[in-house]
């Protein structure tokens, strides 16, 4: 009579810790891929030509041409807006 209570609860218990780890590390894995940089030279290192938001546009003035080849992620540009002195949704925009 022990066993058969018991069993459901070790079972439930090994489904929970099992679930739960697979939560932390995808959130682990979430937090690692998204880096707050220090500056745009850093920022430039690792995305050459800026990150953006999607459906950003880079402000331009006169004849230049606008950069259109930065890199588009919402969480990369939410952790490093900062850096976006123009305020055009792309942060350290670079030709």
């Amino acid at each position: 009579m022990g066993w058969t209570l018991t069993r459901p609860l070790a079972v439930a218990a090994v489904t929970a810790c099992l679930l739960g780890g697979v939560g932390v590390a995808a959130g682990e894995a979430d937090a690692a891929t998204t880096t707050r940089f220090a500056n745009c030279t850093q920022l430039n290192r690792v995305y050459r030509h800026g990150v953006g938001r999607p459906g950003a546009r880079d402000k331009v003035r006169g004849t230049t041409k606008p950069v259109t080849n930065f890199y588009v992620s919402a969480s990369v540009y939410k952790q490093n807006s900062r850096l976006d002195r123009d305020h055009d949704g792309i942060a350290c925009e670079r030709r």
